[in-house]
């Protein structure tokens, strides 16, 4: 594969009526943490919730009026999906797509109601691609890939062609890595326009697969399911196509993060900066939240929020794990007397604390308790993680509660 910053930028005169210039931010929260200047590029402010809109559309404005005819399939877990159907029922193009049997509801209604026929099919990603790909030759459709296009990449290269006019200055930008076109594509044009520009690239630790292609020229492929937050780059094979012909050129740095630290980052995102992110869209912040301290980001950094469609039967789990992360929630249980007055003291102590009690449940039964001690399990609203140790620690010096956790 080649692509140019000339094909980004023919790529940007072609779709620019099709999709939205999106907003590039800077976040003073975000810098504080950071220890650099920060901007939030915000494709999940974008069109169908995502930057897939961009490739997607230049592919199918690049179609021969054959082979616009044919129709077109894709595979994808959700973002790709929708960025097809939307461009191809745009275009008048008959659109069909393979999406995994676990994506999201939410995304499968979208990518219908944008005009796609939608197959499910396999437990993840590639499971899907095979079959798209077995489909495409039986129906003659045009195969659309999420990544290993040229012109798919070329369209999300014009991103980068946005961040380098929107904050001209900037040192590094950090991007989500699943299959490889997007940090390809703008790592291509801000190299061009920015030559010591670093681009860094950002996997979830349990599908590190491009991380360990990148760092040591070999991976082992991930053989089950795997759950993730980052559903949308859970690619269990990393593509040769896309390191062998821009990452390993474009690409300076790489780091994974975990699902903690995803979860944290779309809880930070949606109370800071007032802004919706997927486990996929988030990941770039949560790495320069957790690794910025060895990471090259220099006085400006650019993080790309990706995507947006996260569904929302998910959203209050991952609120609930970000806010346990950072100190802001705790589940404490404790083992007192089981007497008149005991869980009165116990309340008061939380109480003289500042902390906020949710929920509170006894239980006097469970194996282990003695015959006059009871167990009560509080859900506490606090306000950091040293603000829970003080908690406990008054809990036993006030009220001698034996803390469980």
């Amino acid at each position: 594969m080649k692509v140019t910053v000339e094909d980004i930028q023919k790529a940007r005169t072609k779709i620019q009526k099709y999709i939205l210039h999106t907003a590039c931010d800077y976040s003073a929260s975000c810098s504080r943490l950071v220890g650099s200047e920060v901007f939030l590029k915000l494709e999940n402010s974008q069109r169908t919730g995502s930057f897939k809109i961009r490739g997607a559309t230049n592919k199918i404005l690049n179609l021969t009026d054959e082979e616009k005819k044919r129709g077109v399939i894709a595979c994808s877990a959700g973002n790709h999906a929708q960025g097809v159907a939307l461009s191809s029922t745009l275009s008048g193009v008959k659109s069909v797509i393979v999406m995994p049997e676990t994506a999201s509801l939410s995304k499968i209604q979208a990518t219908k109601s944008y005009g796609a026929e939608v197959i499910l099919y396999g437990q993840m990603f590639d499971e899907a691609k095979d079959y798209a790909y077995k489909l495409a030759k039986e129906k003659g459709y045009v195969f659309v890939h999420p990544y290993e296009d040229e012109y798919v990449t070329a369209g999300q290269g014009t991103i980068g062609l946005e961040i380098l006019e929107q904050v001209p200055d900037v040192d590094s930008i950090v991007i989500p890595i699943g299959g490889g076109g997007l940090i390809s594509g703008i790592a291509i044009a801000a190299k061009a326009l920015k030559p010591s520009i670093k681009i860094i690239g950002v996997q979830t630790a349990v599908i590190d697969t491009m991380y360990q292609l990148f760092e040591k020229h070999t991976y082992t492929p991930v053989q089950n399911s795997v759950s993730t937050l980052a559903d949308g780059i859970a690619i269990k094979n990393p593509s040769q196509v896309m390191f062998d012909s821009f990452i390993k050129n474009y690409v300076d740095e790489m780091v994974t993060v975990t699902e903690a630290q995803i979860a944290e980052a779309i809880v930070f995102l949606l109370e800071r900066a007032k802004t919706v992110a997927e486990g996929s869209g988030a990941v770039a912040l949560a790495a320069a939240l957790h690794n910025h301290e060895k990471l090259p980001l220099g006085k400006k950094t650019c993080i790309l929020v990706c995507g947006g469609n996260i569904d929302l039967n998910i959203v209050s789990q991952v609120i609930q794990r970000g806010q346990i992360q950072r100190g802001r929630l705790c589940e404490l249980s404790v083992i007192v007397p089981d007497v008149p007055g005991s869980l009165s003291r116990l309340t008061s102590v939380i109480a003289e604390q500042k902390a906020n009690v949710l929920e509170v449940h006894h239980d006097r039964i469970r194996n282990g308790l003695g015959l006059k001690e009871t167990r009560i399990d509080f859900v506490i609203e606090t306000t950091s993680l040293q603000h829970i140790e003080t908690i406990r620690q008054a809990l036993i010096n006030k009220v001698g509660a034996q803390i469980l956790n």
